[in-house]
């Protein structure tokens, strides 16, 4: 793998001389009592504006003061107009623009696409206070306040959106975002290399035009290159194109020559060619926007071709038409290092709101505010998440010594803290300083998932510095408990047992999430997760290490409904194993399909994009429709009576009639509680995030798609932290 140059090796810039602002400034009054003229850098966020490591807009603010640059912030501006952008003045180098921790569009719909009521990152939780698509828009009325300026963008929304891509809401595929927001740069990915190498650079004079060879970014070109062009089809041929001619056709056949996209065909003639071919000046052509939008089997395959090219040791650069230019994305971002992930997450944040909010709640700070971030990525590669997309699959590491620094930065500065921290984890709780034994085979390799279908052997799954973190962390004077919130990886877990029973005895506050997703093979096989097998061993061990620390806890199961490769029949199996284990969903949603994720290339395509993509492939079965959905969210809470006359109706087709009736061996009874089994036209049933008081554990089923998930930051300018918020 390249090396690349230290984040903080950087000659500061002159600004470096000021003292580090409180909070970063967002009017010109706050701007005038730092002594300020102007920003080098101002960035535009969905988010309300919070000076903590766990909010991307701050990661990337901090970062950039610490290169010696001034940077203001522009929080959840009023888009109805150019001039709430103007408050700052011009920037000097760039404007960043993000849609802020959560992709603007699974913060404002659910899964059904119905509105939601509040917006866990604004004050007070309240609603409508970010557009659609929230990137474009923000672009559009930058570029409007300053046409002159270099425009970046980045974060979740535009990182899960560099390429053509499919949007659930619109039921299409879309060009890439870069396109429709008129940036001059997108991105994607863990951003402070890139925002740092950018800023450096402009602020040395060059033009923004010019930053064309930054690893994790992406712009929009029309002039030809000399690298050596590779078809993405010749690698990984779909089959035909287009469909064989009609021998009676009266018209004469289209030009040979050409792609589907108009541009002029580039033949490699033979493989060994490919394989000669200098992987660092060669670049993968994918079917182009006009293309994908048209064929979605070609869409599969060039969604197929991307996640293949994702290991920053290997990855070939890629490039895909759209209209008349082409939009290049260079290949993702060197991993962070333990010291600069160290230097990130120690730099001078406030860990509060912005005053300006008073005493207003963001239910998203609430929730993390007391929690740590030990770890970047995850190498797990289920096809529904967008973490490996976003942050990568390699692991990166914070020391110990910085994750304790930062406890008693807690303990002894912010304000409410009890004792009690709510998380030390990541992306998923137990793959800290978890890798490949191999640096050379972590390099060459190119499979999606380190854990699927088994887990690899060249990968080292030992626990110990996980443990001795905890050991150490809940040893500090002031610290009461150290509780653990991020998922679990189960089948990981097992291989330690040593790390299972730290974790139930002393770091488990009564119930413990993991998330198997479903009990069936087809569906799991789709999503990439381990068979049932895996959760009851780990459910064994949780048991056991429960009962010899004398606590009564419960496991708390995440499951997926209407997830691609599930069928009627899978639910039913599955809504039989709640039962019999006596689990009760609380919180229920469906598969929503992300853009990017090979989940959602099989939603649109109805191919396996985890296998080669031909015409001939594999079919998936795709619940899709409002019926199928709601359906396969019904026999996840097969105990409410509201959903009893919609499976009976399905057991009854599906010839399960025997499992309508009362009885330990029935799904369903047969009668029906006065004032249930309906709903009004029009009437809405917020979901409320609770539990159940049942005398039994509860059980929740997640949205699929994890821009949401509350251990991943959606960061402005492509950079990573860690966010939480309601499911």
């Amino acid at each position: 793998m390249d090396l690349a140059k230290d984040l903080f090796s950087y000659r500061k810039f002159w600004a470096a001389r000021l003292v580090p602002a409180p909070f970063l400034p967002t009017s010109r009054a706050e701007m005038d009592e730092l002594g300020w003229d102007s920003c080098d850098v101002i960035i535009v966020t969905g988010d309300a504006y919070v000076d903590h490591p766990s909010f991307g807009m701050a990661i990337v603010g901090r970062v950039l003061e610490a290169q010696g640059f001034r940077v203001g912030i522009i929080a959840q501006p009023d888009w109805r107009s150019a001039d709430p952008f103007k408050v700052l003045g011009t920037p000097n180098l760039f404007i960043g623009v993000t849609g802020g921790n959560m992709d603007s569009m699974v913060n404002r719909y659910t899964a059904d696409r119905r509105i939601r009521s509040d917006d866990a990152y604004t004050p007070d939780a309240a609603p409508a206070k970010r557009p659609d698509r929230s990137v474009i828009v923000y672009a559009q009325r930058a570029r409007e306040a300053f046409p002159a300026t270099p425009l970046v963008i980045g974060g979740i929304e535009a990182s899960l959106r560099r390429i053509a891509h499919f949007d659930y809401w619109s039921e299409t595929v879309r060009r890439s975002m870069l396109v429709d927001a008129k940036a001059d740069l997108l991105v994607y990915g863990n951003g402070e290399r890139q925002i740092v190498e950018i800023a450096h650079r402009l602020a040395a004079g060059e033009a923004i035009s010019a930053l064309t060879n930054i690893r994790g970014t992406a712009f929009v070109t029309s002039t030809a290159h000399d690298w050596t062009e590779i078809d993405s089809t010749f690698l990984d041929t779909p089959g035909n194109v287009a469909p064989p001619s009609d021998p009676y056709a009266m018209e004469p056949a289209k030009n040979a020559t050409a792609t589907p996209d108009g541009a002029p065909i580039r033949l490699v003639r033979l493989a060994r060619h490919v394989r000669n071919a200098d992987r660092a000046r060669s670049v993968i052509r994918l079917p182009g926007y006009e293309t994908v939008h048209d064929d979605a089997v070609l869409y599969a395959h060039a969604s197929r071709c991307l996640h293949l090219e994702s290991n920053p040791g290997n990855a070939r650069a890629l490039v895909q038409r759209h209209g008349s230019v082409d939009v290049w994305l260079n290949p993702p971002p060197i991993p962070l290092t333990t010291p600069e992930m160290d230097g990130i997450y120690e730099l001078p944040y406030r860990r509060l709101p912005h005053p300006t909010y008073g005493a207003a709640k963001i239910p998203a700070y609430e929730m993390i505010r007391f929690s740590i971030p030990i770890q970047r990525g995850c190498f797990g590669g289920c096809t529904f998440c967008s973490i490996t997309e976003h942050e990568g699959r390699i692991i990166q590491n914070r020391s110990e010594d910085s994750v304790i620094r930062e406890i008693e930065t807690i303990r002894d500065t912010v304000p409410g803290f009890t004792g009690v921290i709510s998380d030390l984890g990541g992306p998923t709780a137990n793959m800290y300083r978890i890798a490949c034994k191999s640096p050379e085979i972590e390099s060459a390799c190119r499979r999606p998932a380190c854990v699927y279908p088994d887990i690899c052997p060249n990968l080292n799954t030992d626990h110990s510095a996980l443990i001795a973190l905890y050991r150490r962390a809940r040893e500090l004077p002031g610290i009461k408990k150290i509780l653990i919130a991020s998922g679990v990886r189960y089948d990981l877990a097992v291989r330690s047992p040593d790390y299972v029973k730290e974790l139930v005895t002393h770091h488990v506050g009564g119930y413990l999430k993991i998330a198997p997703e479903h009990i069936a093979d087809g569906p799991l096989s789709k999503m990439m997760k381990p068979g049932v097998g895996s959760y009851y061993r780990f459910r064994q061990l949780f048991d056991k290490y429960s009962r010899a620390a004398g606590k009564e806890q419960y496991l708390i199961p995440y499951f997926i409904a209407a997830h691609p490769g599930t069928c009627d029949e899978d639910m039913l199996e599955l809504a039989l194993w709640l039962k019999k284990n006596k689990y009760r969903a609380d919180q229920v949603q469906a598969f929503l399909p992300s853009p990017m994720a090979s989940a959602t290339a099989m939603y649109h395509s109805g191919k396996n994009p985890l296998r080669k993509v031909t015409r001939e492939s594999e079919d998936v079965h795709i619940p899709k429709g409002l019926k199928v959905r709601r359906l396969h969210k019904a026999f996840l809470r097969y105990h409410d009576p509201n959903n009893w006359p919609m499976l009976r109706a399905a057991l009854q087709r599906m010839g399960r009639a025997d499992l309508i009736g009362n009885g330990p061996n029935k799904l369903i009874p047969i009668y029906q509680p006065a004032g249930t089994g309906h709903q009004p036209k029009g009437q809405r049933r917020t979901q409320r995030f609770k539990t159940q008081h049942t005398g039994l554990p509860t059980v929740s089923t997640r949205a699929a798609a994890k821009p949401g998930s509350p251990r991943v930051t959606r960061s402005p300018v492509g950079s990573s932290g860690r966010g939480k918020q309601p499911r």
